[in-house]
Parts: structure tokens; C-alpha cells; sequence
């Protein structure tokens, strides 16, 4: 493989792209958006507060409480801030039509027996937005130990937890502080990092795509393929857009940190000082996802007839690269799943799999050297199939190639 020619073709598809409209302006947009959201928090900040302010703050809204079973009359000292009593269900539904409470609950003559207890709303949702079951729990404890227990057991018997969770690090030691240094070591650190994978991966990816299926669309690729060969020219393309996605996602970050009031570099700080290994894998896996679906993006490119119909082939490719991020909900409470370990040992879901599980727990440590060597493996047969599959694609017109053709082709050739 000549060399010269590999960085010619990466310098050409670099400056070529920087150049276009479409990339300037989704270059320049999100520092734009960024922007526009810091004026907007800057001069409406005050009424803005005040309305999420009054959204979370805890609601005071009274519910009515009907005891046909007696053991809760009078209500117990403690339920005078959220419940109040009513003698009967005609009183209580007056009540909530007139909105002196959100809910009421119909605590039944046998509830000891039963435990029944029926709660009515004017919304469909009144487990959320009427009764309080924490509330109502606490309630119910209280008016059945009174008068048999001492005061303060009954009081912590209906609200037992006060939990305080501390993570110990890998020396079995807790840390010397908690709050959001913990938060960013154990979220926020792990899902910006695959983030930039991801993102990384498919905007350069994306350019692949396009370049590879407009050069076919305009025949410019015979030309082009007369000078050098399938591999050189897949890997200048490989280098070139490459560049330009990590362009675009540099400035993207670089104007999230620059926006951000200093708390980017402060997220950035933690998530060094917490697990700066982390950092180290996250970006030996960018490298290597990007040489994976790069090289998986172009052979596509190139076996689509048009830039959609080869966008819809590298759907399938795209779905199995997002795959771990649904499955954050599981990793996040346990990094070491088996589905999550399998997943780390498939090349396409490797890299965002392992940017994910590293920094929320100890990985074994054959996870990480197989799950490197799985894509080392796997990325030059890729970039051997790729390239004669790349070239087969790129000369073929007017249909797409069959798996049959394919398979032949690469024996063939």
C-alpha cells in the first residue's frame, strides 16, 4: 500500500468536507443552541427558577381520610400537615369536588382483617398526584401502634430508613467525600464518555457513508480507481473523515466547556481524579470503534445503489452499536451482567459496552484484554473483506449485490 497516496486522499477528503455548507452549519449549531440557551437562563433565570421551583417543591395539598374501622379516630398527632378526617364518603366527595383536598381513602370496618383501603381522585393518576402511599404508610403505623408502643418507637416504626449509601473504591476504603464527585464517577463520567463514543463514531461514520455513495452515484469512483487501489483508497477515506468528525465534535465540546460556567472542566476534573483509567480505555475504544464502523460504513456505502438505500443498510450496523445504551438502566446497578459480559465480546457492541462498564465498577480484567483483542482481531479481516467488498460495490451499478455475490466475489478475488 502506497502511503503518499493514502494521506493525499486523506488530506483531499478533509479540506473537501470542512468546506461544505452542511458541515459548517451542524458545526457551528450546537455552540449556536448552547449559546442561546445561556442568554435565555441569563434574563428569564428568575421567573425560570421560580417555576421549577414550584414544581419539585414538595406538595402540602391535604388528603381526606373516612375511618370505618375506628382504629385511626382520632388521626394520629403527626397527620395534621397532609390528612384530614371526614365522617363520611358525601362530606369527603363535596370536599374534592370544591378542591379542599386531592384525594380521599376509605379506610374498611375490617381493615385489620382485610387491610383494605380504597383511595378515590379526580385524576387518572392518583397514586401519583393524589395519595402519597409513603404518607399514607406512615399514617397507618402510627394510628396502629398508639397508645401500645412508647411514642418514638411508633414514630421511627413509620418511617424506619434514613439510608445514607457510601461506594468503597477498589482498595475496599470509602471515599474522604460524597456528593457529586461520587455522582460524576459513578453517571455522569461513564455516560458522557460513551456519549463521545457514540457520537464520535457515527458523525465520522455519517461522512463515510455519504462521500463513498455520492462518488459512486456520480461515477467519479471509476476515475478515482484507476490510480490507486480499493485498500489505499478506503483508508485515506477512513483518515480523512475521520478527522472531520473528530473536528466537529471537538468544537462541540470545546463550546460546552467554554459555555458551561466552568462546570464542564469541573465534571471533567472529577471524572479524571475518580477513575482516570477510565479516560485511557474510553479512548483506546473510540479508536478502535472508529476504525471498526468506519471501515463497516464505507463497505456499505459502496454496495448501496443511492446514498438512502445504503443509509438503510447501515441501520442494522447503527442498532447494534446503540444496543448497551439500553441497557444502561441494568448496567448501572450491575456493570458485570452476563448479557453485559457477552456484549463486551462481540465487536460491535464492545466499545460502548466497555466506555459504559469501566468506570461504574471493578471489570475483570479479562473482560477488558478480550473485549481489545476481539476488535484488534476483528478490524483487519474487516478491513480485508472491506476492501473487497468496497471495490466490488463501487463498480457494480444499477442493483445491489446479493450475499451470494458477495461471498463469491471475496473468494474470487
Amino acid at each position: 500500500m502506497n502511503w503518499n497516496k493514502v494521506w493525499t486522499i486523506a488530506r483531499h477528503e478533509f479540506i473537501t468536507n470542512v468546506r461544505r455548507r452542511g458541515f459548517i452549519f451542524f458545526t457551528l449549531l450546537v455552540p449556536a443552541l448552547e449559546l442561546g440557551v445561556v442568554i435565555i437562563l441569563a434574563y428569564f433565570s428568575g421567573p425560570a427558577s421560580t417555576f421549577f421551583q414550584s414544581q419539585l417543591a414538595p406538595t402540602t395539598d391535604k388528603v381526606g381520610v373516612i375511618d370505618q374501622s375506628g382504629i385511626f379516630t382520632p388521626l394520629p398527632p403527626n397527620a395534621g400537615e397532609r390528612f384530614v378526617s371526614f365522617d363520611d364518603t358525601a362530606t369527603a366527595r363535596r370536599a374534592l369536588a370544591a378542591n379542599q383536598v386531592t384525594a380521599f381513602v376509605v379506610i374498611a370496618a375490617d381493615y385489620l382483617e382485610s387491610g383494605k383501603i380504597t383511595s378515590y381522585s379526580r385524576t387518572s393518576m392518583g397514586g401519583v398526584t393524589g395519595v402519597d402511599s409513603n404518607s399514607l404508610r406512615a399514617l397507618l403505623v402510627s394510628g396502629l401502634l398508639a397508645g401500645k408502643v412508647d411514642a418514638a418507637i411508633a414514630a421511627r416504626a413509620s418511617r424506619p430508613i434514613n439510608l445514607t449509601t457510601i461506594t468503597l473504591d477498589a482498595s475496599g476504603n470509602a471515599p474522604t467525600s460524597a456528593g457529586a464527585p461520587n455522582l460524576v464517577a459513578g453517571f455522569l463520567a461513564p455516560f458522557f464518555l460513551s456519549m463521545f463514543l457514540a457520537v464520535s463514531i457515527f458523525v465520522s461514520s455519517g461522512y463515510l457513508l455519504r462521500s463513498v455513495s455520492e462518488e459512486k452515484e456520480s461515477r467519479v469512483i471509476e476515475i478515482i480507481l484507476s490510480s490507486v487501489s480499493a485498500t489505499e483508497l478506503l483508508s485515506g477515506k477512513v483518515i480523512g473523515l475521520g478527522a472531520c468528525g473528530l473536528l466537529q465534535v471537538g468544537v462541540w465540546l470545546a463550546s460546552t466547556f467554554a459555555l458551561s460556567g466552568g462546570t464542564g472542566s469541573l465534571i471533567a476534573g472529577a471524572a479524571i481524579v475518580q477513575n482516570p483509567s477510565a479516560l485511557l480505555f474510553a479512548a483506546v475504544y473510540t479508536a478502535l470503534g472508529y476504525m471498526l464502523f468506519a471501515i463497516i460504513m464505507a463497505s456499505v456505502g459502496a454496495l448501496g445503489t443511492n446514498l438512502r438505500e445504503s443509509q438503510q443498510m447501515a441501520g442494522l450496523f447503527s442498532f447494534s452499536a446503540t444496543l448497551p445504551y439500553m441497557l444502561s438502566g441494568l448496567l448501572f446497578s450491575n456493570p458485570n451482567a452476563g448479557i453485559a459480559r457477552v456484549l463486551s465480546f462481540f465487536p460491535l457492541t464492545a466499545p460502548a459496552m466497555m466506555t459504559l462498564r469501566i468506570p461504574l465498577g471493578p471489570v475483570p480484567l479479562e473482560d477488558i484484554i478480550g473485549s481489545i483483542g476481539v476488535l484488534v482481531v476483528t478490524i483487519p479481516f474487516v478491513m480485508w473483506l472491506g476492501a473487497r467488498v468496497f471495490r466490488m460495490g463501487l463498480l457494480m451499478y444499477g442493483k445491489r449485490p446479493t450475499l451470494k455475490e458477495i461471498a463469491r466475489y471475496v473468494r474470487e478475488a
